[in-house]
């Protein structure tokens, strides 16, 4: 066959113009374009159609949100414009949360952790996805959490008829009514739902629990007191931490570097000094801030050191504790201060704010000074030592007038090759009603203490006390010494009402003064 004879068969029956191209085996076959109706194109059926498919293709792990039908005037009734809003509101919400559903998935991605979007969502009240059956109680108006309120008993005393009547002593009313009265309680106080439960308390039950409630929220408001207005082991209350942060602010302290000491009725902390105060004295290189503790419970007893003192006997409270606290910095203060005009070795009084003393501190770079109960001494230095303590006792008997009533190796300090008294606040005078058990019981112990350490040459309680006191008791057992004391105590005690006398009465050889009846 030629391919001239084939081409020629061909031409006749190709129409008129190039209409062999679409014929030709070679050529790229030409798309058959679809025929549409320009309603067809104008309809939004067919163009949400075509949305969907473009988001599907681009989407193809999210499930398309099932749709209805599309809302037209020929399915519902459209004569109503609010209706009408509704359900294009609706409309509007479906695609919004489509769309929502669909940035989420691709915010997440493949992480563990998702971000969810349910929030933002406009869930449109009458297209709810929830069940019928789910019924969140939040959204009732009964609350299943909330007990019943009782039936209110009328004026009349009694409800029913007959045998029904029902009194408000009635049992089972009186036990709902209780079960009720219990929300009333402090909210720290635990009550209990009782869901599903109808409760009945008793009288006697419900006010024990009330009783007990009222306890609780009073021990709760002592111990939120008590944390705030007292003073704490190694800490301070707000109104003491204020008065220290002053004297650091005032110049007076440099700063505060920590505790030293604590014990039963005070704290001690370490300070550099700082400039001088306002009376112009001169602050020593470094401090001892001596913080009285604003709480009875460790030192109960210091009242009987404080109320017969005549000094404070007429300033004295027993109701007000932090008063208490104030006189007995303040008596510690006029101790030192006698003390340190007699020569006696003792720190130095700065300043007292309060129920805070500061004075200078025994000791070095923050190093405290050791106890004498601490400090191993030799032989020459502990004999050394006791000779001074005895003159040192001598002097604050005689020329201070006062007895140190808490004497012993744990308050005499070691510094630089001498005894140091500290700890003053509980000394009285020898006027006080027991201040001459307080000088026989100092005696006692710096006589045991210094026999213990090797001293050959330490008095016994006895001996100590008449060589301190200047009294010439010669009694030969402790019992008949000791009924002396308390005889001479009682004439004093006795003299000073009827005279109104500050003066001892002892009968000595020497000071204090003498009064002989």
């Amino acid at each position: 066959m030629e391919p001239v004879g084939m081409a020629a068969t061909a031409v006749p029956d190709a129409g008129p113009g190039p209409g062999w191209q679409s014929k030709c085996p070679w050529g790229a076959p030409k798309p058959a374009s679809i025929s549409c109706s320009l309603a067809e194109v104008m309809s939004e059926q067919l163009a949400k159609e075509l949305q969907l498919e473009e988001e599907n293709a681009a989407f193809p792990e999210v499930v398309a949100v099932a749709e209805g039908p599309f809302i037209t005037g020929e399915n519902i009734d459209t004569s109503s414009d609010l209706m009408l809003a509704q359900m294009l509101q609706m409309e509007f919400d479906r695609e919004y949360d489509a769309q929502l559903r669909r940035e989420e998935k691709k915010f997440n991605g493949d992480s563990k952790v998702s971000i969810s979007f349910e929030n933002y969502r406009k869930v449109h009240p009458f297209d709810s996805d929830s069940s019928e059956d789910e019924v969140d109680w939040q959204d009732t108006r009964h609350d299943p959490y909330r007990a019943d309120k009782p039936t209110t008993t009328p004026k009349k005393g009694f409800i029913g008829k007959g045998k029904d009547i029902t009194t408000k002593h009635d049992e089972v009313v009186c036990g709902r009514k209780n079960t009720a009265r219990m929300e009333n309680f402090a909210p720290g106080f635990q009550v209990g739902d009782g869901i599903g439960m109808d409760l009945k308390l008793s009288n006697q039950v419900f006010n024990a629990l009330k009783q007990h409630a009222y306890s609780e929220e009073r021990r709760s408001a002592r111990l939120h007191e008590k944390k705030e207005h007292s003073t704490a082991e190694k800490a301070v209350d707000p109104k003491t931490r204020l008065l220290l942060y002053k004297m650091v602010n005032s110049g007076m302290l440099e700063t505060i570097t920590g505790c030293i000491s604590t014990g039963k009725e005070s704290v001690v902390f370490h300070a550099y000094g700082g400039n001088a105060t306002e009376d112009d004295k001169v602050i020593p290189p470094e401090c001892a801030i001596k913080v009285f503790k604003t709480t009875l419970n460790e030192f109960k007893n210091r009242d009987k050191y404080i109320k017969d003192d005549y000094r404070f006997k007429d300033r004295f409270s027993k109701l007000n504790p932090r008063k208490i606290i104030r006189m007995w910095a303040e008596k510690e203060m006029h101790n030192l201060t006698r003390m340190q005009n007699a020569g006696i070795p003792c720190p130095q009084v700065v300043i007292l704010k309060k129920h805070i003393l500061v004075m200078s501190f025994i000791g070095q770079d923050q190093v405290p000074a050791p106890k004498l109960k601490d400090v191993k001494l030799n032989s020459e230095d502990m004999k050394k030592a006791y000779y001074q303590t005895l003159n040192m006792m001598q002097q604050l008997y005689k020329e201070c007038n006062l007895v140190h009533a808490d004497l012993s190796e744990y308050n005499m300090l070691w510094h630089d090759g001498k005894v140091w008294l500290i700890d003053v606040s509980q000394s009285v005078e020898p006027t006080h009603p027991h201040g001459l058990e307080f000088l026989f019981r100092d005696c006692r112990n710096v006589s045991q203490f210094f026999q213990k350490g090797g001293v050959a040459e330490a008095l016994n309680e006895r001996e100590l006390f008449n060589a301190v006191s200047g009294l010439n008791i010669t009694a030969d057992n402790e019992v008949d010494f000791i009924e002396e004391i308390e005889a001479l105590e009682k004439r004093n005690e006795d003299h000073v009402q009827n005279h109104g006398k500050k003066v001892s009465t002892f009968s000595s050889d020497g000071d204090p003064p003498i009064y002989d009846e």
